[in-house]
């Protein structure tokens, strides 16, 4: 069998890969759907830059077996970085289960590619691809935590509630009766309806957040774009489900899940205000459906994705850290470590707010982690 590596750098190549992209990812059980192509490609398209594509492809005997979607950045150094961004909760590698070569043939491929930089791989759940490829790695090479995501099985609410201390399980109960009281019912959304029901759901979403805090880049054109691009392909693809919450024909909240066969993702989701002012707990509302369409599908895991905020702590999840893997040539061992003293920084600063709210010391570690710098 003859393993062979090329290196894409053209949006247009990138683009004619959709098929065999998704084959591949298909044949590696571990990955998300953050992995899509229809995913990757919508958010290169909105985030790229000219010039930085750098996507490692090998193929046994012309059959994708390995893919690496990456981007060359120079900041704060030169590194090879995953496609997928501060959007994507989860990034990796793709691998294929059936060639045991796969993780070697990679490695040694992303070696040669990465000359003077630093390989940086984020947010890799546990189980990725990405250990296989780290495992394999010729050169010097650190594994760092990364964010916390939460999971829950993927089975029915009754069977949820049961995770629920026995008074938190009553008022969950009222809570979802208030919700039936006012009629609110769940639609799928399919087909051409879909990129103008992802625009209502970004609309609510900038409208329950208005003036609390939201992340700032939902509200950027080039966010919508990518969302609405990639969203239209995987729902067609059976990647992705847009869920409508409707009263009386008016939609008051809108989500998207993203889905691989063992998982299903609550990615984003927008909601009327008016909601809150009826008592209706959207969270709990958006859990009952996402927890019965993991249930009725046969997917394992519902993911709660990165964040720890306390509506997700009092279903009692389970913690999944997600690791962060530096590969580098041995002569690039410095910028290894400075990347990696960097993330214990933020690392030991996000600690510091999150045991004893200490502001101050943690803008402290966060200006320093800032400043490192490679030495000239």
């Amino acid at each position: 069998m003859r393993l062979t590596a090329t290196l894409c750098r053209s949006e247009a190549e990138f683009s004619e890969l959709a098929d065999e992209w998704d084959g591949l990812r298909a044949r590696n059980r571990s990955a998300t759907p953050f992995l899509s192509h229809a995913w990757l490609a919508s958010w290169w398209r909105a985030y790229g830059r000219r010039g930085r594509l750098r996507v490692v492809l090998v193929r046994e005997n012309g059959r994708l077996v390995a893919a690496a979607p990456l981007m060359l950045v120079h900041r704060p150094l030169p590194a090879l970085v995953t496609l997928g961004g501060q959007i994507s909760d989860y990034q990796d590698v793709l691998l294929d289960d059936s060639c045991p070569r796969a993780a070697d043939a990679l490695a040694r491929a992303l070696y040669a590619a990465s000359r003077t930089a630093v390989v940086d791989l984020r947010e890799v759940r546990p189980g990725g691809a990405a250990e296989r490829l780290y495992a394999a790695w010729p050169g010097v090479r650190r594994r760092l935590t990364d964010s916390v995501c939460l999971e829950l099985p993927g089975v029915p609410m009754d069977e949820m509630l049961q995770r629920l201390a026995p008074a938190s399980a009553k008022r969950t109960r009222r809570k979802l009766r208030r919700i039936d009281e006012l009629g609110i019912e769940a639609h799928d959304v399919t087909g051409d309806r879909v990129p103008e029901s992802v625009g209502t759901m970004l609309r609510l979403h900038e409208r329950q957040w208005r003036g609390r805090g939201v992340t700032p880049e939902h509200l950027r054109p080039r966010f919508g774009a990518h969302l609405v691009g990639a969203v239209e392909q995987l729902v067609a693809s059976g990647d992705a489900a847009v869920t409508e919450y409707r009263v009386g024909g008016r939609v008051a909240a809108c989500d998207v899940a993203l889905v691989s066969p063992d998982l299903v993702c609550g990615y984003l989701y927008g909601a009327d205000p008016a909601l809150r002012e009826q008592r209706v707990d959207i969270a709990t509302m958006l859990l009952r459906h996402d927890a019965h369409f993991a249930s009725a599908t046969g997917r394992g895991t519902l993911s709660l994705l990165r964040g720890t905020e306390p509506y997700k702590l009092r279903w009692q999840p389970v913690t999944a850290a997600n690791r962060r893997y530096l590969l580098a040539r041995p002569q690039l061992a410095p910028a290894l470590e400075l990347l990696a003293a960097k993330a214990a920084a933020r690392e030991a600063a996000a600690r510091l707010v999150r045991r004893r709210g200490d502001a101050a010391r943690a803008r402290t570690l966060l200006d320093r982690a800032a400043v490192l710098r490679p030495r000239q």
